[in-house]
């Protein structure tokens, strides 16, 4: 019987490597993220032990750096849409990493196959973000703060900013 994908936990460290991921994607500094994630790569080869504190840390390391196939894209939907944690050969096979990075992998592998997995399934989701809806790959909670409410009277534009009935004191400065 194959192993369960635990997906709450993937959705979380989905959202928490994309919150951190977008932090660093800066136009005003576009190597920022790069830096950065040489920088986890290099802190991980040092102590791996640092992901039982902070796990969301090895799918931001590996971000950009690795290549799911049109065919393994179908494997990675079928297992997420089913929580199915795939067996490690045909996990190996359905991606492709950079070779910079296999020490990281394999050290990784050494201390949790399962963590590899569920960080290859976090970075096929924000794949899917970023390529199927062509913007920036946003998490599921986004629209809705930590209370559940939406936020979409702060997200219009400010067409009714000149509302009548309005005052504002400091449009009064400038005269």
């Amino acid at each position: 019987m194959p192993k369960s994908l635990n997906l709450i936990r993937i959705q979380e460290l989905k959202s928490n490597a994309y919150d951190t991921i977008e932090s660093y994607n800066d136009s005003d500094s576009p190597n920022a993220l790069d830096n950065f994630t040489r920088q986890i790569k290099q802190v991980l080869l040092a102590d791996i032990s640092i992901l039982s504190s902070v796990p969301e840390y090895l799918p931001i390391a590996l971000f950009g750096h690795v290549k799911f196939s049109p065919e393994s894209m179908i494997k990675w939907s079928y297992w997420i849409d089913n929580a199915i944690q795939p067996e490690w050969d045909d996990f190996k096979v359905s991606i492709a990493f950079n070779n910079d990075d296999i020490p990281l992998v394999q050290a990784i592998r050494g201390k949790s196959e399962s963590l590899l997995i569920e960080s290859c399934a976090v970075l096929y989701l924000l794949n899917q973000d970023i390529n199927g809806s062509g913007k920036k790959a946003k998490p599921p909670h986004s629209e809705d703060d930590e209370y559940g409410q939406s936020n979409d009277d702060y997200d219009q534009d400010d067409e009714d900013s000149e509302e009548e009935g309005y005052y504002d004191q400091y449009d009064d400065e400038d005269r």
